[in-house]
């Protein structure tokens, strides 16, 4: 059987989340048939977890604070070809704007 090759040329979309006055950087996949889709999809997924999963994540702990997922403020920073293009866009982002939800800080 012959293995198809993962795609890896997917566009990528990079987000900021704003709670009150902090901020979140990150990254998805375009998975929908738009980007606002793709990313509304994704705010839902943190907005769940953080609700459901009771993570200790900066971001989870800011997004409880919040009543629904429609009270979540996001924009769209950027759209990029290809995974690993992506996530370094959005290393770098993170290094420049140094948002104070991100509680990973490889590369930071």
């Amino acid at each position: 059987m012959i293995q198809r090759k993962k795609r890896s040329d997917r566009n990528h979309i990079i987000y900021q989340i704003t709670v009150g006055r902090k901020l979140y950087i990150g990254v998805t996949a375009k998975t929908q048939p738009t980007v606002e889709k793709s990313v509304r999809s994704r705010i839902a997924k943190h907005f769940y977890r953080a609700q459901t999963e009771g993570l200790n994540w900066l971001l989870c702990k800011a997004l409880r604070t919040l009543d629904c997922k429609e009270d979540i403020e996001y924009t769209v920073l950027a759209i990029v070809r290809g995974k690993t293009a992506a996530h370094e866009y959005e290393r770098e982002l993170i290094r420049k704007m140094k948002p104070s939800l991100n509680s990973d800080k490889r590369g930071a």
